[in-house]
């Protein structure tokens, strides 16, 4: 099992949970975050962290799909350690559904 990021990052990127993860397995895409899951050390302490409930097992319901999202995604976006500044306009966001498919960028971030 490892934890993965699911659609409710898409456009908050909190980021709050790169900060509790002691492997430092975040990778930072320009409005979305993702787990390497061959870094992740299934500790959990980064899905209690996200104020969106975007941080989930790869065992939850889709999780087949999103393991492959985070897989692609870490590979090729630069790694994170440190919070960086969420967009200004999350909380627009926050609660809306279906935002992979709207909104998500496969440009990367910062990386800072």
């Amino acid at each position: 099992m490892t934890y993965i990021v699911m659609d409710p990052c898409v456009k908050c990127k909190f980021m709050d949970c790169v900060e509790v993860c002691p492997v430092d397995c975040f990778y930072e895409g320009e409005n979305f975050l993702a787990i390497n899951p061959d870094e992740c050390i299934d500790c959990g302490v980064c899905e209690p962290e996200c104020p969106v409930d975007a941080i989930k097992p790869d065992t939850e319901d889709e999780g087949t799909k999103w393991l492959e999202i985070n897989t692609k995604y870490a590979a090729i976006w630069p790694n994170i350690s440190e919070k960086g500044t969420p967009p200004a306009d999350r909380e627009d966001f926050e609660r809306e559904t279906g935002k992979f498919e709207k909104y998500f960028s496969e440009k990367p971030g910062d990386g800072k």
